[in-house]
């Protein structure tokens, strides 16, 4: 194998960049994510009321400033941002501020109260919210030759791949610390440290409150063998191939993502201390008020998918809390990741 990443050949980490971040990338197409697959806020508005909850509460344990910010982290187009403005109280309504922070431009029909901006604005008073934006943040993989020695993946744009140089430094460090692959040939890895910084980011432009990141995850004792690098375009997992076709994601260790404080919790967990629980509603309520039976039928289902084991409720939520006590989603300790 050689060294060097001419002839078209890049880490994965600069492909990802490019394909979905460049001037043609995937984020910057006008469909938006939603096009191509579906998140917790897209599932349900359920949602977006559960984080104006915790916003509510995080409100109180500020004691309720004069201006309180919700920052939505990789908006894509706005759905959060809007969905917790509309579920919040009307005299918490009237001191937030939305900001939404994306690559891509401002929709034409998002509404006027959300700033948009291509990166957090500094000093934030509130929460800062990432659904699903780290598995974005572009990263190296790392695969182990034949001699059992962990070497960067190169690739082409069309997904062709070949193992380059190896792993070294401060990603080698990364390696060993949180993602040790076995000397046996073809065990992949994912080396997380840019997402590691990516989010300590994010972390430092809140001045008092809260950050939370969400997405799929992985802890320290169970990493996939092989990686999870994947694409999905179209509503449906595909081939990572880094022409800006596709999404590419991978899957996030947000146990080393955590700082000091931070408590990484399973979207189950997190949305049931929130007041979502899936709970079907009693059968009695169909023959007294079978409109409002309805309803709550259709809620229970969307609670439901919203927490189900297998699908998104396995997700983690990363909790970081700035200057303010505990996690405001307090769960048992047993019940953390």
């Amino acid at each position: 194998m050689t060294n060097d990443t001419t002839g078209g050949w890049t880490g994965w980490r600069a492909a990802t960049e490019a394909a979905l971040y460049g001037p043609d990338g995937f984020y910057r197409r006008p469909e938006g994510p939603a096009g191509h697959f579906r998140t917790s806020v897209h599932a349900s508005p359920l949602f977006a009321e559960a984080v104006a909850r915790l916003l509510c509460r995080l409100d109180e344990a500020l004691g309720r400033p004069a201006r309180l910010d919700f920052v939505d982290m990789a908006a894509g187009r706005g759905e959060l941002a809007g969905g917790v403005l509309a579920a919040l109280p009307a005299e918490v309504n009237a001191r937030t501020r939305a900001y939404a922070v994306e690559v891509a431009g401002r929709p034409a029909a998002l509404d006027h109260r959300i700033e948009w901006l291509s990166e957090p604005p500094k000093n934030i008073t509130g929460l800062l919210f990432a659904n699903e934006w780290l598995d974005n943040v572009p990263v190296e993989i790392a695969e182990t030759d034949s001699s059992g020695l962990p070497r960067r993946v190169l690739v082409r744009r069309d997904g062709r791949e070949r193992l380059g140089e190896p792993v070294a430094g401060a990603e080698a460090e990364w390696l060993d610390r949180w993602w040790p692959l076995p000397a046996e040939e073809g065990l992949r890895a994912e080396i997380g440290l840019p997402r590691d910084e990516a989010w300590a980011s994010a972390v430092a432009t809140v001045g008092r409150g809260l950050a939370v990141a969400v997405d799929y995850t992985h802890t320290a004792s169970s990493r996939p063998l092989f990686g999870t690098l994947t694409g999905f375009r179209e509503g449906r997992e595909s081939a990572p191939v880094p022409d800006g076709s596709c999404d590419l994601t991978a899957h996030v260790a947000l146990d080393a993502c955590a700082l000091p404080g931070g408590r990484v919790l399973t979207q189950r967990d997190a949305l049931r201390a929130l007041g979502i629980a899936g709970a079907r509603p009693p059968l009695s309520l169909a023959s007294t008020q079978p409109a409002e039976y309805v309803r709550a039928l259709a809620r229970a289902g969307e609670a439901a998918e919203l927490t189900a084991a297998g699908g998104l409720g396995d997700f983690g939520w990363l909790i970081q809390p700035v200057g303010v006590d505990g996690l405001l989603v307090d769960v048992p300790d047993h019940e953390e990741q």
